[in-house]
């Protein structure tokens, strides 16, 4: 309980204590309706690359590096004057709409999602080899280079 408030598990618990600072890059998790493996789709997974690497999906923020899995989705996110919550919506936002343009109708996203504020100490680096590296920790690829949807500022 948090000042009178009873905190129920499930997405409503994501948002509490939920902060954005400008200038901070987080590290976070979007998972697809029902965990779906939505993006096993080869038409499905490109639609949604192409929207995910355009500058225009990021709504006063950049995405430094990101990678689609079956799934959900990973990103590093670079936030510049935006809130996180709005910056992580329009993208989940214009991916649904790229698929409905494909012919999805039922939903795409979950609601929640889950962040973690990259500290100033922390790698940066590091965390997007990490991002980029879970088609393999997942056991779809033998290596990075393997695995079509994901992307970095560093190459």
């Amino acid at each position: 309980m948090i000042a009178g408030m009873i905190i129920q598990p499930g997405q409503a618990a994501l948002r509490i204590g939920r902060t954005s600072e400008p200038g901070r890059i987080y590290l976070v998790t979007t998972c697809t309706w029902n965990r779906a493996p939505l993006f096993r789709n080869h038409r499905a997974a490109r639609a949604a690359c192409r929207t995910i690497h355009s500058e225009r999906s990021w709504r006063d923020a950049s995405c430094i590096a990101w990678v689609l899995m079956p799934d959900h989705w990973h990103g590093l996110i670079h936030l510049r004057e935006s809130e996180l919550s709005k910056v992580v919506e329009a993208m989940k936002s214009r991916v649904t709409k790229a698929l409905r343009a494909e012919g999805r109708v039922s939903p795409v996203w979950q609601r929640a999602f889950h962040d973690r504020a990259i500290r100033e100490d922390d790698d940066v680096k590091a965390a997007a080899r990490y991002v980029i590296a879970n088609p393999v920790r997942a056991g779809l690829v033998a290596r990075v280079g393997d695995y079509p949807y994901w992307n970095t500022v560093w190459i």
